[in-house]
């Protein structure tokens, strides 16, 4: 969430303007392929991601995400790369303090074709769902020391299973971790945000193109990002990633190394 998202951001409360429409938010993201967490979903497509969200109070907001690039087939023909994605998010934020934020988030990707092993049905949270909950807790202290972020993540609910070698499924709790550093405008108005993400507990292989028996570090790169504003409500944030996903067992079909190119509208 720290490096692949654009948000708008107030520069006002709600309680300061007395405006009920500057509770919410919009944006558009359109990106050359979607990268989560050094992982490749829909190939090289591009994807378009919507998002809507909603300050109930100062402290806390409603958010809708989603991404699709289109494709009608998960797989090329040879039904194994990677072709099509489709998504949405839902996520509620509380920020405990100046610094600390708990989120909650529902992942639901339904695939674009029928499997006797997957079923599309919303709030379906067992082995063969599609859904899963993440619960995260996330910090930034860049108003209080530095600017340093972190944000720890963890599967509470959903199809995150492991299974033992008399094939019981128990829950994983797969958990990640991500750390990183803002350097904000340090040429021509660019800032850069180096990242490192690593999940440590991949046996139920929520990350496909990771290590599934030890730490992996599937998300080390840095962004550049640049903001345009078009007039007083409307803003065009540019970004450029490099993403290199370390894992020892990378079983990823696009490689190691990504360069994600994005454009974002925002209200």
């Amino acid at each position: 969430m720290i490096c692949s998202l654009g948000l708008f951001s107030q520069e006002k409360t709600v309680a300061e303007t007395g405006e009920d429409s500057s509770r919410w938010s919009a944006s558009l993201d359109i990106v050359n392929r979607y990268l989560w967490r050094g992982q490749s979903w829909g190939g090289n497509h591009v994807a378009f991601q919507p998002e809507i969200e909603y300050q109930a109070t100062e402290k806390l907001s409603f958010t809708i995400w989603a991404t699709t690039n289109f494709q009608n087939r998960d797989y090329a023909p040879d039904n194994e790369t990677p072709r099509g994605y489709q998504e949405i998010d839902l996520g509620i934020s509380y920020d405990i303090n100046d610094f600390m934020t708990i989120g909650l988030w529902d992942y639901y990707w339904p695939t674009l074709e029928k499997y006797d092993d997957a079923d599309n049905s919303f709030f379906n949270f067992g082995e063969d769902g599609v859904q899963s909950l993440d619960l995260s807790l996330s910090f930034d202290l860049s108003e209080v020391w530095l600017p340093f972020n972190a944000t720890i993540s963890t599967l509470i609910g959903g199809n995150d299973y492991r299974y033992n070698e008399n094939d019981n499924a128990s829950r994983n709790y797969t958990t990640y971790v991500e750390l990183g550093y803002s350097f904000e405008e340090v040429y021509q108005e660019i800032s850069l945000y180096p990242v490192v993400g690593a999940v440590l507990n991949n046996q139920a292989e929520y990350y496909t193109y990771a290590s599934y028996n030890k730490v992996s570090f599937i998300n080390l790169g840095v962004q550049l990002y640049r903001e345009f504003s078009l007039n007083d409500s409307l803003t065009l944030p540019i970004t450029l990633t490099y993403t290199h996903n370390a894992a020892t067992n990378n079983l990823e079909p696009f490689g190691r190394n990504f360069l994600i190119a994005g454009l974002s509208l925002e209200i």
